[in-house]
């Protein structure tokens, strides 16, 4: 069964991919508007997520952007199978705006190893492939459940003669070699870890589990974090890719200090463009200690 659904998916990727730019948004629009209309698990999770991340709205402006949210997470998946599908210089036509590309470029002129630093805001497989245009980095990634769609994107992925780790014991090692070697590697550093891989730090409006897997490759100065994103431009035609140095308390030997200071990094991205994150995700599964679970 499996092995079908992951064929069924990557027919589905390909049929995209075949569209023209303009019909790829709309299409991944309209399955956004779709799921926001009508019942699923999915719309639950935004909604939770909005009202506890975003408390000061009233109900129509939360419904609002639940709705945006939802046709923009249509549009990541429709865009992202074109990234997979299509050849990387296709979809690096797309990025129509660069800023901050010079805090990349002093950061491998450092000679110490990079941490490029992102979150599932906008679109990460753009921005991959954007990354791997200006160096070789190893890509760590959380392998999807389907086989089949595993192995389109590793091969994807690696366009660029870049490489990826799964998010293993033996990708995590291979991430940690890299950088301690000068070389380069891109991690999202939103997905809830695991609770001893993480600790709690202020994101928007809660309390989020938050990695210390980053952090830990910086403390000290032993390697150079880098933010970057690559946000949906507002006409549809593409993307902004922005790239920030990470701030110095991201630097901290105190761990608690330098993860926070990396959410904040993400939170003021996200508060910026809030309907481009990927809110359907259950980032907050996790709780403080006598705290309700939200799911």
């Amino acid at each position: 069964m499996d092995k079908f659904k992951g064929a069924l998916m990557v027919g589905a990727l390909r049929l995209f991919a075949l569209l023209p730019w303009r019909a790829v948004e709309a299409v991944g629009a309209a399955i956004g508007w779709l799921t926001w209309k009508l019942p699923n698990r999915s719309r639950e999770v935004v909604r939770i997520n909005l009202a506890k991340c975003f408390p000061e709205l009233d109900a129509a402006a939360h419904e609002r952007l639940v709705g945006q949210s939802m046709m923009d997470i249509g549009k990541s998946l429709t865009e992202s199978a074109c990234a997979w599908i299509w050849p990387a210089e296709k979809s690096l036509k797309l990025v129509r705006e660069v800023q901050g590309l010079e805090v990349l470029e002093q950061a491998l002129a450092s000679g110490k190893g990079v941490v490029g630093i992102t979150s599932h805001l906008g679109n990460w497989e753009v921005l991959n492939h954007f990354y791997c245009m200006q160096c070789k980095p190893i890509i760590f990634y959380r392998p999807p459940k389907l086989k089949a769609v595993d192995e389109l994107l590793q091969k994807q992925r690696v366009q660029l003669g870049n490489r990826v780790a799964a998010s293993t014991k033996e990708g995590i090692l291979s991430v940690i070699k890299e950088v301690r070697k000068g070389g380069q590697v891109g991690i999202p550093a939103d997905p809830e870890p695991a609770e001893s891989a993480g600790m709690f730090v202020p994101f928007l409006g809660t309390q989020a589990l938050t990695s210390k897997f980053v952090p830990n490759m910086l403390a000290g100065g032993k390697a150079v974090g880098v933010f970057l994103h690559a946000l949906r431009l507002p006409d549809g035609s593409g993307f902004k890719v922005i790239l920030e140095a990470a701030p110095e308390a991201m630097y901290s030997t105190d761990t608690e200090t330098a993860v926070a200071a990396m959410s904040e990094v993400i939170a003021k991205y996200v508060r910026a463009y809030p309907s481009q994150y990927m809110w359907s995700m259950k980032r907050f599964k996790k709780r403080p200690a006598g705290e309700d679970r939200w799911y």
